[in-house]
């Protein structure tokens, strides 16, 4: 008895903590300004590089579970709204990212995996039909499907384009009519895409490496080594952190000339990463997720999600992750 005392006792205090992390997001937001916030808290749209940079702005914090379709794998925030790729449910979900309210569920192509949001429309990759499928964000319209190549996974937007990593090379489309813009090639597995702002990094699952593109044409600037089989990438404002699912790391790349800044310890599984702006958070297959100071790499806290976790987006104030086998998203 004594023992399950202390095992609970000690999970109160780290989901506290956490909570605590998180609040603490919110309230250091407080005093920005009315332009900052944009009043409602969501973002202005109008400049699609703040888009691509994931720039959301801070709200308030409410921890809890929303049921979306079978295996939800990405997640995405297009200013107002968490949109949930549904890989068995061949769905996506949209929820509004203040209360998660359902707001509606679209069908897509077979095996949607990843998602990536332009300023006004929805990209999602699905895996097992080999396409892109564009939706409206306002009502979840479909406004095209494009082939790509074999298994896209994790997209990114450009500002102009969007980036969707296949199997053997990674595709470029225009993002306002999904023109094919280009095919490059580069490691091997590729499997997630992020923008820093000028180039296009892309994890490499079989060679245990990144590879970094020049946004415009494409011409790679370097393929730099990380830990093994990377999988989530994201961008912190000046480095590119990479979560190497099979070593329990994340590797720390400066985003300027790719020198490795540091290989931190994560959890068992890393899987997707987000940066909420002052931690960078990482979802793992035990169903944990995990803050890193962005700094440092210091652990700030751990909690545990419910679920093996894939999916991760961060809206401005709470961070979302993917319940894959629950068929959920936690709100954190």
């Amino acid at each position: 008895m004594k023992i399950r005392i202390v095992v609970c006792v000690s999970m109160i205090a780290s989901v506290l903590a956490m909570a605590n992390l998180f609040v603490g997001h919110a309230q250091q937001a407080a005093g920005t300004s009315a332009e900052q916030t944009g009043g409602s808290g969501a973002p202005p749209l109008s400049n699609p590089l703040r888009v691509a940079l994931l720039k959301w702005y801070k709200a308030n914090t409410v921890p809890t579970r929303f049921a979306v379709g079978k295996q939800p794998y990405a997640i995405a925030f297009d200013g107002a709204n968490i949109w949930v790729a549904n890989n068995a449910s061949n769905t996506v979900s949209k929820l509004r990212a203040n209360d998660g309210a359902t707001l509606g569920t679209f069908t897509v192509g077979s095996g949607p995996i990843g998602l990536a949001f332009d300023g006004a429309n929805i990209w999602v990759a699905n895996n097992a039909s080999n396409t892109m499928t564009k939706l409206r964000a306002s009502d979840g319209t479909e406004l095209g499907t494009f082939s790509v190549g074999r298994g896209p996974f994790w997209p990114a937007f450009d500002g102009a384009n969007i980036w969707v990593p296949t199997a053997t090379s990674i595709y470029k489309l225009r993002a306002s009519d999904g023109k094919l813009l280009g095919n490059f090639s580069v490691g091997v597995a590729p499997t997630a895409a992020a923008f820093d702002g000028s180039s296009i990094w892309v994890t490499n699952d079989g060679s245990n490496n990144v590879t970094k593109l020049r946004a415009t044409d494409g011409t790679v600037l370097g393929t730099f080594s990380v830990g093994a089989n990377p999988l989530g990438i994201a961008f912190d404002g000046a480095n590119i952190w990479v979560a190497n699912r099979t070593d329990g790391t994340t590797s720390e790349l400066r985003a300027s000339d790719g020198t490795l800044l540091g290989t931190f310890p994560v959890s068992v599984g890393p899987y997707g990463v987000a940066f909420d702006g002052t931690d960078v958070v990482f979802t793992d297959d035990q169903g944990f997720v995990t803050a890193l100071r962005a700094r440092d790499g210091t652990k700030v806290g751990s909690i545990f999600s419910g679920t093996n976790a894939t999916g991760i987006a961060f809206d401005g104030a709470n961070i979302w992750v993917s319940g894959l086998n629950k068929n959920y998203v936690s709100k954190l």
